[in-house]
């Protein structure tokens, strides 16, 4: 490994450093207050690297290492901001809940940094080895957050968590394998050129039908990690026994993750060929299956976090609208799809986080979590109903937040290039949304309160929630600057 490789890893390298010291300082120190403060630091030096070498790559382009397996672009960088974002805010609202745990605070910052590192290596790794071992950094902390809570629940997440990751792990790795099979290598650009050009023959049974094969198995093992229809049956558990801030990390970050592996493999490795018609109707049809039944699921729930569980069940169907898309292969639509994703998964980071820290705040007060317990907020805490109702309506599609914006463009995306049947399946989705929405904006407003005393966030709560929030209404109004950033990393998923 040589320094310019280090150079590329900062970002990562920064976060295992500083959760290798958290461990440390929590054996070290009696009083755990200093613990958020380490975090944040460790993630403004993880920032800096990504901000220094998003000027090293405008100025002398993309930069590869560790012998080819990781490519440091624009593409990678949009996900590294949107990795320490999300962290950073999840940090902050995992104060109380991390407080009250007698032991382990160190390790449960340490293991949401660590987990961070392995999404950031996720989406720069342009090898398959490579990938999946990031996948394994990502995944097994996941699974051990989602086991920190108190109760059963969370003991039985985690559990459940961590086999049907592995289960999943699995079927990628088939799929890995019989891609090598084919191809004899595990490059993504060099299976590119082999599956572009080789001609396929059907008849020949080990041949391309064991490359079709691989390709289906490592859509399905990506099908768990953002949790797509028929893939979702570990969402609804797990949302709701992990703890909180967990749920919106898993909710957000690691379906960003997902996203990010998904898009770069099948962009550059399949993005070509024979193979390309078949894969945009695999997803769309993805697609079509989660919109659908991530709304109708949600419809029937009255807990509020499986309900937002299956709700992130139908915005992957909405992200995959995106994903179907890149088959465009025209001059002037070859990133449409890419950047369609780039801008959802970041309207979404920050609508999805809002709605989610605003369950913190006043579960952490009346200890439920049904849509009754919401009975009456907008006037025990207005501020608090305003943000989890601007987060709402960012999630419906409605302006002036980035949500409407973000579903906007990619459906736009999917006319534009022939998939007009599945924009309006998004639409008329997106509609049936509005039924279980609203009936948590209407519990706020308009049900009588159970009680009459205050509700107030935490500061660290607080501030996560105003933050989020805001950027769903500023990145509302003004979008551009985001979609700008989306379309200039999407030139290299679209340009593969």
């Amino acid at each position: 490994m040589t320094l310019h490789d280090l150079f590329l890893l900062w970002p990562a390298t920064a976060l295992v450093g500083t959760g290798l010291l958290l461990i440390g300082l929590d054996l070290l120190l009696r009083e755990k207050r200093a613990l958020p403060a380490v975090v944040l630091a460790g993630l403004a030096i993880s920032l800096a690297g990504a901000i220094t070498l998003w000027g090293v790559v405008e100025r002398e382009g993309p930069q590869v290492g560790i012998f080819g397996t990781l490519r440091m672009d624009a593409f990678s960088l949009f996900f590294a901001y949107l990795f320490i974002t999300a962290t950073a805010l999840v940090v902050l609202a995992s104060e109380p809940v991390v407080r009250r745990l007698q032991r382990w605070q160190g390790e449960y910052y340490a293991l949401v940094l660590f987990a961070s590192s392995g999404m950031m290596l996720l989406a720069s790794a342009t090898e398959l080895i490579t990938l999946y071992i990031a996948l394994e950094l990502t995944a097994l902390p996941l699974a051990a957050l989602s086991a920190f809570g108190t109760d059963r629940r969370s003991r039985e997440a985690g559990v459940k968590f961590l086999i049907l990751s592995a289960f999943s792990s699995a079927v990628l790795l088939y799929g890995m394998v019989l891609v090598y099979a084919f191809t004899g290598t595990t490059h993504l650009d060099a299976i590119g050129r082999t599956v572009f050009q080789t001609p396929l023959d059907w008849s020949i049974p080990l041949g391309s039908w064991a490359l079709l094969g691989g390709v289906v198995l490592i859509a399905a093992g990506f099908g768990f990690k953002i949790s797509s229809v028929p893939f979702q049956m570990w969402v609804s558990d797990v949302y709701e026994g992990a703890p909180t801030p967990i749920t919106a990390y898993l909710s957000v970050a690691s379906k960003a993750a997902g996203f990010a592996a998904l898009l770069r493999v099948f962009s550059t490795a399949f993005g070509l060929g024979a193979l390309q018609e078949q894969w945009s109707l695999l997803f769309a049809g993805l697609s079509a299956a989660s919109m659908t039944v991530g709304n109708l699921v949600a419809m029937a729930q009255n807990n509020i976090k499986r309900l937002l569980a299956y709700s992130t069940i139908a915005h992957a169907g909405y992200i995959l609208v995106g994903v179907a898309a890149v088959s465009a292969r025209a001059p002037d639509q070859a990133t449409i799809g890419p950047a369609g994703v780039l801008f959802y998964l970041a309207g979404y980071t920050l609508t999805n986080l809002a709605a989610f820290f605003g369950v913190i705040a006043i579960t952490a007060q009346i200890g439920g979590e049904n849509i009754e317990d919401f009975a009456g907020l907008g006037r025990r805490s207005p501020l608090l109903a305003l943000a989890i109702t601007l987060s709402l309506v960012s999630l419906l599609g409605i302006p002036p937040t980035i949500g409407f914006w973000a579903k906007l463009y990619i459906f736009g995306s999917a006319v534009r290039t022939g998939l007009a049947w599945l924009a309006v399946v998004g639409v008329i989705n997106s509609v049936l949304s509005a039924y279980y929405y609203l009936r948590i904006v209407r519990a706020m407003f308009f049900l009588p309160p159970k009680e009459d005393a205050p509700l107030r966030a935490s500061p660290s709560v607080g501030t996560a929630l105003a933050f989020s929030a805001g950027g769903v209404v500023f990145f509302g109004v003004l979008p551009f600057f985001l979609l700008r950033l989306a379309e200039i990393a999407a030139r290299i998923a679209g340009s593969a």
